[in-house]
């Protein structure tokens, strides 16, 4: 299986606006290379998955999947059984976390877009 490397601070755009915005999933170590899928609602968006990679920040590591160009609507996040609506504009981050059975989803905050 291939491993991506790591990624690093900015090394990412995300182009959101109108009626696109982002997800940042922010996971425990354990699960660096995992891909995870998030299902939408709206059944005429396809459903679209990213790896969790170590992603070298200004203040020290994170493992996060990134989800960029994600129509707004409601999408559920596979095998979490938790559910995240994306607003356009926005870059919606959540973390979630390993729990013995299972993984669940907390909300961490929306960060509004700001024009450059």
């Amino acid at each position: 299986e291939l491993q991506l490397p790591p990624s690093w601070d900015g090394s990412m755009v995300l182009e959101i606006g109108g009626e696109v915005g982002a997800l940042v999933l922010r996971t425990p170590p354990a699960l660096d290379g995992r891909e995870i899928d998030l299902v939408p609602e709206d059944h005429t968006v396809a459903t679209t998955h990213s790896a969790v990679r170590e992603r070298r920040l200004s203040h020290g590591l994170a493992y996060a999947a990134v989800y960029p160009n994600l129509r707004r609507g409601t999408y559920r996040i596979e095998e979490t059984g938790q559910r995240v609506t994306i607003q356009g504009g926005r870059v919606t981050e959540l973390h979630i976390e390993i729990e013995p059975f299972d993984l669940v989803a907390r909300p961490l905050h929306t960060h509004a877009h700001l024009p450059q």
